[in-house]
């Protein structure tokens, strides 16, 4: 069966990066060859005259939203006002762009950060509003949850065909690994094939262990949001999770094996946790467009593993980039 977006051209902002690389290829995998991909060299989102621009080059009938400035819990922490105001100035402006152009359906994607701290477990869509995100993500939560209001209200007052994903913590090969910046695997992939490669006897994380997390494959993530690019165009936040929780202590020692690390664990309690608990309920999503995880935890940490070590390898065989 042709998918409803095949000869559509469509614009996908990041799509240069870690999720945006999957999500163009499963766009071009279902007849869109003509897709605008927006990299932060060629357009400065935050400025309102290179989204101009960017509208006029890619003149999109559909518009995919994922460029994000974004990071752990240190980075979240030391980029407050940068992460609230860049996210929210790229994503207003690449609305309102949308709705000056006519661009015939928005699909913003957002954040299971802008859910309350506190939120009960698995976090519900209509939960969205019912208190203030946990702090140290705050700013970030708040801005993309912004746009949701934007959304809702270009759809109410214009009829803009405006969507909001909410997308839990995501992995997979290609992630970010700087330890300055990256997610809680792989910050943890990096720290034990990294000491189990010293020799070191033990590792340092974060926290107590205590928190809980979910996680979503790359490829599944990219599958969830091409699924509602073809077939949602209702005015709600839905989920995209797997639907299954796991606490930071278990995924440690999970990873720990995978990558043969066999010394100590040390929790740094003096580091915060995070949000307490994150899970999402996920069944919005199946019902609305038939989205469902479908790569396993252990299959999807093995692949990722995996990707690492052969990317630090090529990485050592290319040595330093050459001067001139």
């Amino acid at each position: 069966m042709a998918s409803p977006l095949e000869g559509k051209r469509i614009c996908v902002t990041g799509g240069g990066g870690f999720l945006g690389r999957v999500v163009v290829a499963r766009l071009r995998e279902r007849g869109c060859p003509d897709v605008f991909v927006v990299r932060k060299r060629d357009y400065d989102l935050v400025s309102g005259s290179d989204v101009g621009r960017l509208y006029a080059d890619a003149r999109p009938d559909v518009v995919v939203h994922l460029a994000a400035v974004v990071g752990g819990i240190g980075a979240n922490r030391e980029n407050p006002g940068r992460y609230f105001y860049e996210n929210l100035m790229m994503g207003v402006q690449l609305i309102e762009g949308a709705r000056l152009h006519g661009v015939g359906k928005f699909v913003q994607v957002g954040t299971i950060c802008a859910y309350p701290k506190f939120t009960p477990v698995p976090f519900k869509e209509d939960d969205l509003w019912d208190g203030y995100p946990e702090e140290t993500n705050a700013p970030y939560g708040i801005a993309k949850k912004a746009l949701l209001v934007q959304c809702q209200a270009y759809r109410d007052q214009y009829g803009m065909n405006a969507v909001y994903l909410l997308p839990v913590n995501l992995y997979g090969p290609g992630d970010n690994f700087d330890p300055q910046t990256s997610h809680v695997i792989p910050a943890l992939i990096k720290k034990f094939v990294d000491a189990r490669e010293r020799g070191e006897p033990r590792v340092e994380v974060w926290g107590t262990g205590a928190a809980t997390r979910e996680f979503l494959y790359v490829d599944d993530a990219a599958e969830g949001i091409v699924l509602a690019a073809e077939a949602y165009d209702g005015r709600d936040p839905v989920n995209l999770g797997s639907g299954e929780e796991m606490s930071i202590r278990d995924l440690a020692s999970v990873i720990a094996a995978e990558t043969g690390f066999e010394g100590e664990i040390v929790w740094d309690a003096s580091k915060p946790d995070g949000q307490p608990r994150r899970a999402l309920d996920v069944t919005r999503a199946a019902g609305l467009f038939g989205f469902r995880a479908r790569v396993g935890f252990a299959e999807g940490l093995r692949r990722t593993v995996e990707w690492y070590r052969a990317s630090k390898a090529a990485a050592a065989v290319a040595g330093p980039a050459s001067e001139g």
